[in-house]
């Protein structure tokens, strides 16, 4: 391919030809960066006990489960598999510190251990950026600069509300539930457990929370944290393991709610199993995120957004942008670009910094995003997916297209927590308002348009508990999230998420 010529004029006034790459070689012939590997030091232990009352004790069965790292498959560290009788010391030493002290303490000496715990986060941040990296497989660059910031964020955030209750519902009063148990997923280890922890501590309730098997470790690293900050103990316990941990926390008769974070299906399986109590339940559950983009949008940008909502998080939240829906005049225009964009996109070494993608978190979820990408293939959809090289060891999935995708397409219809796009043509705004509505879903949405007017519109029409406009995955501690349909109920963050952990009197 020729090279493209340039002219200019020095200062003897002459005209010279200076020849630069034409911008196609430059995704051609990507130049390599050097690794340049996270040093910080994780401080990891071998072995991680259950925080309960304040301290780290063996589970009473004495028996543990390895925490692999997904980037090589290599063991990082033990973990403590809990039984009934160890999620009942947690709640009974819950129960003990939320009579006897929580409770009775007032809102603005709640909000100094709110605060501390916040400063040591931040103190201690690239720690805790690696060891996210480490358990999860994300990119450290996405550990480092969303998850761990946005976790502390959120217990400042809390912290400022501690004092100021008597705001949170003009007009009523309101009073703590008591304790509550919590669920978390893999996807957000540590930013899921300060959405739940904070507003719930911060409200004056007192907490047993269960971290997903594959990612305990930043969650027990937290409760070190806790201990620094002089936490009295009981308010915030750790139990760890499987399923069946999880279902002891939701099942126990002690917690006055339930929160859980999670699929739909496991979603279903709690609420049935709690139906006819009185606990209160906010549920967080899967979404099928669609991303709209109309023919007057920025494409740049609206490429760069797509790209951020699902192949930076490798589609790794519930909220991934994994329905592309392109107006048919700017579709072919778009696909160019986003094949462009994945070209150069870096598939590797979740610790290097110049890394894009990291790896699938488990080689249970690797299997799970590979059958869906089969069946879009099975069924006729045209796939693209750059030819980078995958490190030998780990679980690593490339950037993955859908062209000439339906409705009746699994890859449209079924989450895939992977970073799979799956591309769909609209011709009006009814029909995209249509097709993004047509799922059971209902988690959030994105809209690319230059029209003011067309946002307040789609904004109001699309069922989804957040709307992005002319951005994707902008979060803040302030804003409340949430879904509809069987993406769940409830909300985090805000007035709104304070209020599911309150009852007004």
């Amino acid at each position: 391919m020729p090279a493209a010529p340039h002219s200019s004029k020095r200062a003897t006034g002459k005209s010279t030809r200076v020849t630069r790459p034409a911008p196609e070689l430059i995704f051609g012939d990507l130049w390599e960066y050097d690794p340049a590997p996270e040093t910080a030091d994780p401080k990891l232990k071998a072995r991680y006990d259950l925080f309960i009352d304040g301290k780290f004790v063996a589970p009473k069965s004495g028996k543990y489960f390895d925490s692999i790292n997904p980037a090589n498959e290599q063991k990082l560290a033990e973990i403590a598999l809990a039984g009934a009788a160890d999620v009942d010391a947690a709640f009974q030493a819950a129960r003990r510190a939320y009579d006897h002290v929580w409770s009775r303490m007032p809102g603005r000496e709640r909000a100094k251990y709110l605060f501390r715990i916040a400063r040591l986060l931040q103190d201690r941040a690239r720690e805790f950026a690696v060891a996210e990296t480490l358990d999860g497989g994300k990119p450290i660059k996405e550990s480092r600069d969303f998850d761990v910031p946005m976790a502390a964020a959120h217990f400042f955030y809390h912290a400022g509300w501690a004092d100021k209750l008597d705001y949170v519902a003009p007009g009523r009063r309101v009073a703590p539930l008591g304790v509550v148990g919590q669920v978390i997923p893999w996807n957000f280890p540590l930013l899921m457990g300060a959405w739940k922890i904070a507003p719930a501590l911060a409200m004056g309730n007192c907490v047993v929370l269960k971290p997903a098997e594959t990612t305990s470790i930043t969650c027990l690293k937290l409760a070190e944290i806790m201990q620094d900050a002089g936490l009295p103990p009981g308010v915030v316990n750790f139990v760890t393991g499987a399923g069946e941990v999880g279902a002891a926390v939701m099942g126990h008769a002690i917690p006055a709610k339930v929160a859980f974070t999670g699929s739909t299906e496991v979603g279903k399986i709690i609420m049935r199993s709690l139906a006819g109590s009185d606990k209160r339940m906010t549920m967080e559950l899967g979404g099928k995120a669609a991303n709209i983009v109309f023919d007057d949008a920025p494409l740049d940008q609206a490429v760069e957004g797509i790209v951020n909502g699902i192949f930076f998080n490798q589609g790794h939240v519930c909220c991934a942008g994994s329905r592309l829906l392109v107006h048919e005049s700017v579709a072919e225009r778009v696909l160019a670009k986003l094949k462009n964009r994945l070209r150069v996109l870096r598939v590797g070494d979740p610790m290097d910094k110049n890394t894009d993608l990291g790896a699938i978190n488990s080689r249970e979820q690797f299997g799970k995003i590979r059958e869906l990408v089969e069946a879009g293939v099975k069924e006729g959809a045209e796939m693209f997916q750059h030819p980078c090289r995958l490190p030998a060891k780990g679980f690593y999935f490339r950037p993955t297209l859908f062209s000439g995708v339906s409705m009746s397409h699994r890859i449209a219809r079924e989450e895939i927590f992977g970073p799979v796009l799956s591309i769909l043509t609209f011709r009006t705004v009814d029909e995209a308002i249509e097709k993004a509505n047509n799922t059971a879903y209902g988690l959030s949405a994105g809209v690319w348009t230059d029209k003011g007017s067309r946002i307040l519109k789609m904004s109001t029409e699309l069922k989804a508990g957040v709307v992005w406009a002319n951005t994707y995955n902008k979060f803040d501690p302030a804003s409340p999230f949430g879904g509809y349909k069987e993406s769940g109920f409830g909300r985090e963050g805000g007035r709104q998420g304070l209020l599911d952990y309150c009852q007004l009197v």
